[in-house]
C-alpha cells in the first residue's frame, strides 16, 4: 500500500493527522508524510483520512 499527497492541493488543515497520526504530521512548514508505504494495519485509518480530506489531496493505493 502506498500513500501520496498532492502538496499543491493540501491546505494543511490537519484532518488527516487527527485520523492517522502515524502517517501524517502537519507542522508549521506544511504536511509531512511520515510513512509513504505504511503497514496494512493502518488501511482503515488511511482510507478514512483519504475520504475525509476536504481538498481530496490524499491518495491511498495498493
Amino acid at each position: 500500500m502506498k500513500v501520496s499527497v498532492d502538496l499543491d492541493t493540501c491546505d494543511g488543515n490537519g484532518v488527516c493527522m487527527s485520523i492517522c497520526h502515524e502517517v501524517f504530521d502537519v507542522r508549521e512548514d506544511g504536511l509531512h508524510v511520515l510513512q509513504a508505504e505504511p503497514r496494512e494495519e493502518l488501511r482503515q485509518q488511511l482510507i478514512g483520512a483519504e475520504v475525509s480530506c476536504p481538498t481530496r489531496a490524499i491518495k491511498v493505493e495498493d
